[in-house]
């Protein structure tokens, strides 16, 4: 006789994260309209005292320790736009407007972050929101001096001199991610150590 498969039980964790993947269909898009209200009025980098979304967080590394600390960032949306051309052409020529960024927004993001705070270093960061105008990222930022966690042996791997200064180098995943290093083999043999090192 045939058995259905057992469903897994869902965690906290688990209810979370769906709620926040269908925004409008939960609850998450009525809080989040409140909260970037407030958010909009207030300074561009703020220090938050706990993760908005505690199962991305998790995923990414965070944890309820001394040594970790959460930054919202509020960072502009759209692609560039050049100065205007005075010569002669065709408005359509003039190249002015869809300019594709060379580094994704969220990497904007950790880098103004981790300038703000520079004895700290960016661990990852992740999206909590957008609304006309801007986006906004929250970013785990780790203090590789502190005794808990340097005495930590999942993260006191950032203690060491090599990931000074990750997010300016793109070393956390959306810095891999914008430097082509989610992808493997065929067709990414260039991506490897870096797309400057294969010109």
């Amino acid at each position: 006789m045939y058995k259905l498969p057992k469903k897994k039980a869902k965690n906290m964790y688990g209810y979370v994260k769906n709620s926040w993947k269908e925004m409008d269909k939960t609850y998450v898009r009525d809080i989040q309209w409140e909260r970037m209200i407030e958010w909009r009025k207030g300074p561009a980098i703020v220090r938050v005292n706990r993760p908005t979304r505690i199962d991305r967080a998790r995923e990414l590394g965070y944890k309820a320790k001394q040594g970790y600390v959460v930054a919202r960032i509020r960072v502009r949306r759209g692609n560039l736009q050049r100065r205007r051309i005075k010569g002669g052409r065709r408005p359509k020529r003039k190249g002015m407007l869809r300019i594709p960024m060379r580094k994704s927004i969220q990497r904007i993001a950790e880098e103004r972050v981790a300038r703000k705070y520079p004895n700290l270093e960016v661990l990852n960061s992740y999206y909590v929101g957008e609304d006309g105008k801007h986006k906004y990222y929250e970013v785990i930022l780790v203090d590789p001096h502190h005794p808990a966690i340097m005495n930590d042996p999942k993260i006191n791997w950032i203690s060491s001199g090599k990931h000074k200064g990750r997010a300016f180098r793109g070393l956390t995943s959306a810095g891999k991610k914008g430097r082509g290093l989610r992808n493997k083999g065929m067709g990414a043999e260039k991506a490897r150590p870096s797309r400057r090192a294969n010109l």
